[in-house]
């Protein structure tokens, strides 16, 4: 490497350290100078304690990254210290400093979580390499930790509660695609989360810390919505007093949120198009082009075939901000959430409106699991409420419900709901809820787990957990 590139290097190197911070406890003021002087020319932000007690109080406000922690300290053991760094911040990476003769206690210290232990004397090129491989360590467990995370609650993602297959493949989408500046078309009902998933799109992006701006274009009256994207100048229409900024620009650099764009006025959906194709726009009255830089995520509850072949939708517009359409499955083909949603709005009304309810008794849950749900998740969401703010005992019954099952689809009907014997537990209804589905596909098990909203292996372990019997089922 030339002597310039080295030194391009070294200057990368100081800005990406600039916000790390080290601790440095060490009571020899010309240890603790030295190495403060030498690691703030690497770029790192250093505090300095000579004494244990302060440093503790140090590390407990300011949040280090790394500390370098002398074990000989005059007012307590430099181990205590490093223990009390491990158990209130267990990411914090410590190296230990030791004098002759107390080999033994940095081998302790290593045991208890030290990333390494350093001899006194030593010079600053023995220890820079040690504090850049204990922060790689930090970021790699840091990452791993995340990742683990995320795998263990693929239930909750970014808010959006399901564990159905649908929902699962929604959240690999969103990771696949949320880095990019792909245009994104969210499709689902009314009530099915769409807002919720494109949160999820800006807040796992590259835009995330600007503006997420939402218009909803079914609620702005016809005559104002190009007003409110666009902007305009002063005088430009009646009522225009003054030059206004349009939402496109209150999202630059950030992403903007189209909800209900098969409500956009046709007439309007071109000047939309321009502005995705050449990334400029003029404000109504002006003739100054402003460019823009913006994320455009869309969603519609109408399928986009039918908005197109009824004229509201423009075809070219569609093809433009579908690069990734992600279809966001109804709450009743992916009945196994209802649980897993009962249960958290459950805690939240409960914690909101301070009731101590507890659950859902059997009988309301066949109720729940028996509902098509036309309403989707925020039917689902408002029934809980509800049913927490009248529940008159410690747990959700039936008659807290607003509705009942009584006459439900038969199988075979259009929806996947049947009628529920009484008295039945929930593995007694999750059998009935296979048995039939299997009989509505003719024992097709792929696409009985599909309207399950289950992986078909995970179909076969509850067709041999329930012993259930598919070809009678069928000539039954």
């Amino acid at each position: 490497m030339n002597t310039t590139a080295t030194v391009a290097f070294k200057e990368e190197k100081r800005v990406e350290n600039k916000n790390v911070r080290i601790l440095v406890v060490d009571d020899e003021p010309m240890m603790a100078d030295s190495l403060k002087q030498n690691l703030m020319e690497e770029g790192f932000s250093v505090d300095t304690a000579a004494t244990g007690a302060e440093a503790i109080e140090l590390f407990d406000q300011g949040g280090h990254h790394l500390a370098i922690c002398d074990l000989q300290l005059p007012d307590m053991d430099g181990l205590e210290v490093m223990r009390h760094m491990k158990d209130a911040r267990p990411t914090t990476e410590v190296i230990v400093v030791t004098g002759y003769g107390s080999v033994a206690r940095a081998v302790e210290a290593t045991k208890a979580g030290a990333f390494y232990f350093v001899e006194k004397p030593f010079d600053f090129d023995q220890i820079q390499p040690l504090v850049d491989k204990a922060l790689e360590r930090r970021e790699l467990v840091a990452e791993t930790t995340s990742m683990r995370r995320q795998l263990s609650t693929r239930s909750e993602y970014f808010n959006i509660i399901g564990s159905a297959k649908p929902m699962q493949a929604i959240y690999e989408t969103i990771e696949s695609v949320a880095k990019s500046d792909a245009n994104v078309l969210i499709v689902g009902e009314s009530g099915t989360g769409k807002e919720l998933i494109a949160n999820a799109i800006h807040y796992n992006s590259l835009r995330s810390k600007k503006a997420f701006i939402k218009v909803n274009c079914a609620a702005l009256p016809k005559e104002l919505i190009e007003s409110e994207l666009f902007g305009h100048t002063k005088g430009a229409f009646t009522g225009a007093h003054a030059d206004k900024e349009g939402l496109v620009q209150h999202a630059a650099r950030g992403s903007l949120m189209l909800d209900e764009i098969a409500e956009m006025p046709v007439e309007l959906q071109p000047k939309l198009l321009r502005v995705l194709q050449e990334r400029s726009y003029r404000k109504i009255g002006s003739e100054k082009t402003y460019a823009v830089d913006f994320r455009l995520i869309s969603s519609t509850n109408r399928l986009p075939a039918d908005a197109i072949r009824d004229g509201l939708l423009r075809d070219d517009l569609f093809y433009r901000i579908s690069t990734i359409t992600i279809h966001v499955p109804p709450l009743r083909e992916r009945n196994e959430d209802i649980q897993l949603l009962t249960e958290h709005f459950l805690h939240m009304y409960a914690q909101k409106y301070e009731r101590a309810i507890g659950g859902v008794s059997q009988a309301a849950y066949q109720r729940l699991f028996g509902h098509l749900w036309p309403g989707n998740v925020r039917e689902l969401q408002n029934v809980i409420e509800r049913a927490v703010l009248l529940a008159k005992g410690n747990r959700i019954e039936p008659l807290d419900l607003p509705f009942d099952n009584g006459s439900l689809p038969e199988t075979g009907s259009a929806g996947p709901g049947w009628d529920v014997p009484p008295n039945m537990t929930l593995e007694d209804i999750e059998r009935l809820v296979i048995e039939r589905t299997l009989q509505r596909t003719g024992g097709n098990k792929q696409a009985a787990a599909n309207l399950l909203g289950i992986y078909r292996p995970r179909l076969y372990s509850k067709i041999r957990k329930y012993n259930i019997d598919v070809t009678a089922l069928v000539s039954a």
